[in-house]
């Protein structure tokens, strides 16, 4: 029987001049894999930042496994279970390993597991050749590999990919795809927000569509 991850009921967000999800319903199954589409400015980055915790919604509710989360005061627990990647990545001044291993380092991870689990993301994401490259001397599909290897080390239980793909050349592209592939071979839920039309084709994808501020199957 499969388990919902993630569930959000009514999930309403309002500016000033502008109401952006007018009551979003939606409910995410286990190690399930999803892509969100609609126009730009439809409110697919706010929604999920919102899961994240990053942005407030102006109401509604939302369960991850089963548990009621309170969206005001956004349980750390939850923040440990979750990872958001932003379509251009920020990336500490330091060396690649460093920035994989800043997330495990702040869990109180020991050393020699670290080193571990940072050398398989980094094997993952195919950037060994890289760690010794600064992050302002990486390419855009090198940075968003490695954000990506910095966000699977962790293990997340859901995985939010706003436009992975975006602004990124052919090859790059292709090397972020094949990552995002092998995803549905992990025990993660991922949401993909993306206007990519190889992520939306991909066959073990299911499609959401965001539209006049309610989410529907597409």
């Amino acid at each position: 029987m499969s388990i919902v991850a993630l569930e959000l009921k009514s999930i309403t967000k309002s500016f000033p001049q502008r109401e952006l999800l007018r009551g979003v319903d939606l409910a995410l199954q286990s190690s399930n894999s999803y892509v969100l589409t609609g126009d730009n400015g439809c409110g697919k980055t706010t929604l999920m930042r919102i899961v994240a915790g990053l942005e407030p919604a102006s109401g509604g509710a939302m369960r991850f496994e089963g548990v009621a989360i309170d969206l005001r005061r956004y349980p750390e627990t939850l923040r440990r279970m979750l990872v958001y990647v932003h379509q251009q990545p920020y990336l500490f001044h330091t060396s690649i390993a460093h920035n994989i291993a800043y997330g495990l380092k702040m869990r109180g991870v020991p050393k020699h597991q670290r080193e571990l689990l940072v050398g398989e993301a980094i094997a993952w994401a195919g950037v060994g050749h890289l760690t010794d490259v600064l992050p302002h001397k990486l390419s855009g599909g090198e940075k968003q590999r490695v954000a990506l290897a910095r966000a699977k080390v962790l293990r997340p239980r859901l995985m939010l990919l706003d436009e992975p793909t975006a602004n990124l050349d052919s090859d790059a592209r292709r090397q972020t795809l094949a990552l995002i592939e092998t995803l549905r071979h992990e025990d993660v839920t991922v949401m993909i927000a993306s206007h990519d039309r190889e992520i939306i084709a991909m066959p073990h994808v299911e499609r959401l569509h965001l539209e006049a501020g309610r989410v529907s199957a597409a």
